[in-house]
């Protein structure tokens, strides 16, 4: 028989309900519970002695995560994920018709069908520790809350806040959910337990906060409601140009239950949910899903156990340099040594994370005692001193061969025989920056994307004689840094900027061909991307992105030799927001966009037009400009997988999906190829071929893995 995740104890005629998964970190809610749930209920009910319940976690640091996302997979009906939806409101609806209290004792994460769970209990006390965060991030797995979460969230809340919370997936920290009355009360874990006891015995919570004025215009009358409906819809559009499902579907359940009632709130709930379970969309962002979470739990590189990390050290106090140095000190909590040459470097670096941490002291995310905690942590110096004692460096200085290899021999002479070097490159292969070290297996690429801070991934990169420990090591500094981390081999480009290349390129042919900027980087918003490819040429560099396209040239062959637009750029001194001129017009302070006299925005620096010769005017529709950009890439991506440079093509989907934007409700675009077919794709690629020349031609892997009616998943 299996262990059981319910338990009931009684004290003093309360009833204490733990749910404690057996063998799992935290607890995540399975269809098989119900059974559980009702036995325990059962028992209550039998029992008069019991005058009200408290419902907490027996894991030491989670409430409950969510629901078990596997579940979904098995589905194979939209009628059986419905069917799943109205077993947990039907489960919800008898722990909310309890006539005794129930009270949550929340303590961790309380997400998704957790927090549904929660909001069926009558009342709810949340510790105050950091950790504890409340939310439905449905959304971000192109899902609804489908245990009830729709219709009782605004009716706790309020709308406006609800919506806010289920449309973008936030989550409240214990403060935020207090003011919000999601929470009746915040105390110290110590005494959680204690405090939903006390509330039980006191009887069912009464609701007697006061709404502000607007929250009761917005929300007590129809015409209210349309108002914030009708908003919330078109910021929507805005957003998500249409691609995503699941946040209209929500206004439209949320719109029911308030228009027709509760049941019928629920009813629209359980079919919404169903039918996006089995939505393109939704099998794609669970798919990338279940690819991060198998990559946290991988812990060893080879067999290996990557070293022990107690102090890390960063060459160079740049916007790198510094990026590194705060998630090192913020995220990793550990404690990270600047080298620069000059105390304006350390300096800027200092005031960069101070700028970062101040703005969430502001807004009570974060206490000043824990802001200045963590700086405290970041150090500086001009010379080696305190490198005597690290563990790890990250170099992050300019791109240039000879100083990365002098950075190697100056860290061997000053820091421990067991320190590994970690370079910060996006184009020098990493052999050449090892060649002369003398302990060449602890040299490694350690590829971290601007701004640190912002972009969750990082290309892990071993060359030939790179040791598995030192692998495991730069992966686990990477996870404890908050990045999502791929190994990817030494090989021009490495991963996310070789399939990167190809996509800049073809955007700066398009525009050659006279197709106007702004028409170019709307169709790849259009298309799913979250920032056009002209407005990241802007982003990271026109220079830096000219550097890497020849290194690819050279090394890999002439089809990714650039078009004649960035020697001209250069040529002009435009390179991008760093200097204020590129495609689009910046302010002093790098930000996009001038307005006319009537006030609107004309972002394009349109002089650019005369100095490339071109006149623009708009000749394709927006979803061939998108597809020749995108199909350059899945061929790419296809080459990089048959190479061996990235290990799988779930590598392949992370990196690009959180490396350079991919549409995350395409999967990647290995996925994406595996979703389309990948004869489809083919074809695709062979019509282009034939409209615009022989770069578009599929790559002989891909045409190979078509004729064999193969696929990546």
């Amino acid at each position: 028989m299996n262990p059981s995740t319910f338990s009931l104890r009684i004290e003093d005629g309360i009833g204490i309900i733990t749910m404690d998964v057996p063998g799992e970190r935290m607890n995540t809610l399975r269809a098989s519970f119900v059974d559980e749930i009702q036995a325990i209920l059962t028992e209550v009910a039998a029992d008069r002695a019991i005058r009200g319940l408290v419902l907490c976690s027996g894991k030491a640091d989670s409430f409950i995560a969510g629901a078990d996302v596997h579940m979904l997979n098995d589905c194979t009906s939209a009628e059986q994920a419905e069917a799943l939806s109205r077993a947990g409101q039907q489960i919800f609806n008898r722990l909310a018709a309890l006539e005794i209290p129930l009270i949550a004792a929340i303590h961790g994460p309380c997400l998704g069908g957790g927090l549904e769970l929660a909001l069926a209990c009558h009342g709810r006390v949340c510790s105050d520790d950091d950790n504890t965060r409340l939310g439905l991030p449905e959304v971000q797995l192109g899902l609804i809350p489908g245990s009830g979460g729709t219709q009782r969230l605004p009716r706790l809340v309020g709308l406006p806040r609800a919506l806010d919370m289920m449309l973008t997936g936030k989550q409240l920290r214990p403060r935020q959910a207090l003011k919000a009355g999601l929470v009746d009360d915040m105390v110290p874990q110590s005494i959680l337990l204690q405090t939903a006891i006390e509330l039980a015995r006191q009887g069912k919570p009464t609701r007697s906060r006061k709404k502000d004025l607007k929250t009761l215009l917005l929300t007590a009358n129809p015409l209210g409601r349309k108002l914030v409906f009708d908003k919330a819809l078109g910021t929507l559009r805005h957003k998500t140009r249409g691609k995503y499902p699941a946040p209209a579907r929500l206004l439209q359940v949320v719109r029911t239950g308030y228009e027709r009632g509760m049941d019928q709130g629920l009813a629209a709930e359980a079919e919404a949910f169903g039918e996006l379970v089995m939505s393109p969309e939704s099998a794609a962002l669970r798919q990338l899903f279940f690819a991060t979470t198998e990559m946290k739990k991988e812990t060893r590189w080879q067999g290996a156990e990557p070293n022990r990390l107690a102090r890390i050290g960063v060459l160079g106090g740049g916007l790198m340099g510094g990026g590194i140095a705060f998630v090192t000190a913020t995220k990793a909590g550990l404690p990270v040594r600047i080298k620069d040459i000059s105390n304006q470097g350390i300096n800027q670096a200092m005031a960069n994370a101070h700028g970062l941490l101040a703005p969430k002291v502001k807004k009570k995310q974060l206490r000043d005692s824990e802001m200045k905690r963590q700086l405290a942590r970041i150090t500086g110096t001009l010379d080696y001193s305190g490198f005597e004692r690290v563990d790890l460096v990250v170099e992050a200085v300019f791109e240039d061969l000879e100083v990365k290899r002098q950075m190697v021999a100056e860290v061997e002479a000053n820091c421990p025989a067991h320190t590994i070097f970690a370079t910060n490159t996006s184009s020098l292969p990493i052999h050449q920056i090892a060649d002369g070290a003398t302990r060449p297996g602890q040299v490694v690429g350690l590829h971290y994307f601007s701004p640190v801070h912002k972009m969750p991934l990082a290309e892990i990169i071993p060359h030939a004689g790179t040791s598995p420990v030192t692998v495991a090591t730069a992966l686990t500094l990477a996870r404890a840094q908050g990045k999502t981390p791929i190994v990817v081999q030494d090989k021009a480009g490495f991963y996310v900027n070789r399939i990167l290349a190809p996509y800049l390129n073809e955007a700066a042919r398009l525009l050659l061909e006279g197709e106007p900027i702004e028409a170019i980087d709307s169709a790849l918003l259009d298309y799913g991307f979250p920032v056009g490819a002209l407005t990241l040429l802007d982003e990271v560099g026109i220079d830096v992105a000219a550097k890497i396209s020849l290194v690819l040239a050279r090394e890999l062959g002439e089809r990714f030799t650039a078009p004649d637009v960035f020697g001209k750029l250069l040529a002009d001194k435009r390179h991008g927001k760093k200097n204020g001129r590129g495609f689009y017009c910046h302010d002093k302070k790098g930000q996009k966009g001038k307005k006319d006299k009537k006030g609107k925005h004309k972002p394009v620096d349109e002089s650019l037009y005369a100095l490339l010769g071109i006149k623009p005017r708009r000749r394709l529709p927006a979803q061939e400009l998108a597809e020749r950009c995108v199909l350059s890439m899945l061929n790419e991506a296809a080459l990089t997988l048959d190479e061996g440079v990235i290990a799988s093509a779930r590598d392949g989907d992370i990196g690009a999906v959180f490396g350079i934007g991919f549409p995350p409700f395409n999967g990647g675009p290995f996925f994406f190829m595996h979703q389309q077919g990948i004869q489809s794709v083919v074809d695709k690629m062979d019509e282009y071929a034939r409209k615009y020349g022989a770069r578009f031609a599929p790559c002989e892997p891909l045409r190979k893995l078509a004729e064999s009616g193969g696929s990546y998943y």
